[in-house]
């Protein structure tokens, strides 16, 4: 089928980072397929080299993104190869199952880190270059936050906190006439996903898969050609956000003691 786009992509200057496999991969090849200049940003040097050899010659930086030294040095240097930017992708991230009672607090801190701290040091890297009319950038969010899933703590906070932060960097950059997207996900079958939350935790406690990542790379795809606010994938998430608040929101207007009751039957 072919793709309907609002914009052509060709000649735009991209960064992506988390780029060395999964979504950042994809993402990068369909966009030089589309005729865009891609850079980027990974933390494995042999995976990242191979993208960028298939992406013709991409320029490319080993970075971890919760180094800000790194992180400034690295767009710096790509923003120059690129002759610019006009378009960040903060798409690093990491997830991995946590109990907040019993688990490891370096699950948590890591995902603080990355997350968070790493979208908030592309962000403010990258703003300066993206500070232009033609200027976009998009972050990666997720909908565990709204799911109310047992373990999922540290990633559905740290991916809300993400949204946040990009919803204050629109409100600062919209001046400049810069646009910033949020990516709402749902599960998707990624290397990070296999890793992270394996069985029934990765299928939201049915053990399903998830989305294929071309689902992502086509609304991805879309989303940076017309610089759009709000990007869904797959398509049915925005209706499952809506259902799961208004389930839980439900709960709040049954009284205490009617749920004790109910709870007690059980």
């Amino acid at each position: 089928m072919a793709r309907n786009l609002e914009a052509d992509l060709t000649g735009r200057r991209v960064l992506i980072t988390g780029a060395a496999r999964g979504i950042g991969a994809g993402l990068a090849r369909r966009l030089h397929e589309r005729g865009a200049r891609v850079a980027l940003l990974g933390l494995e040097p042999e995976l990242l080299e191979q993208v960028a050899t298939a992406n013709g010659r991409a320029p490319w930086r080993h970075c971890d993104v919760r180094d800000q030294r790194q992180v400034e040095d690295a767009v710096e240097h790509l923003a120059e190869r690129l002759g610019g930017l006009d378009v960040v992708v903060a798409n690093a991230g990491v997830g991995a199952p946590l109990s907040l009672v019993d688990g490891d607090p370096e699950i948590m801190r890591r995902a603080v880190e990355v997350n968070l701290m790493g979208t908030y040091f592309t962000l403010r890297a990258a703003g300066p270059h993206i500070g232009h009319p033609a200027g976009y950038a998009l972050v990666v969010a997720s909908t565990p936050r709204a799911n109310r899933l047992p373990l999922r703590g540290a990633y559905s906070a740290t991916r809300a906190g993400a949204e946040a932060l990009g919803n204050a960097f629109r409100l600062e950059m919209r001046p400049l006439g810069t646009r910033v997207g949020i990516a709402h996900l749902g599960e998707i079958d990624t290397d990070r996903t296999e890793i992270s939350f394996d069985g029934a935790v990765a299928g939201g406690g049915s053990g399903t898969a998830g989305s294929p990542v071309s689902v992502v790379i086509d609304a991805f795809e879309r989303g940076i050609a017309a610089r759009k606010t709000r990007i869904y994938a797959p398509r049915r998430v925005p209706g499952a956000i809506s259902v799961r608040m208004l389930a839980h929101q439900a709960t709040h207007l049954v009284p205490a003691r009617a749920r004790s009751a109910h709870e007690g039957a059980l």
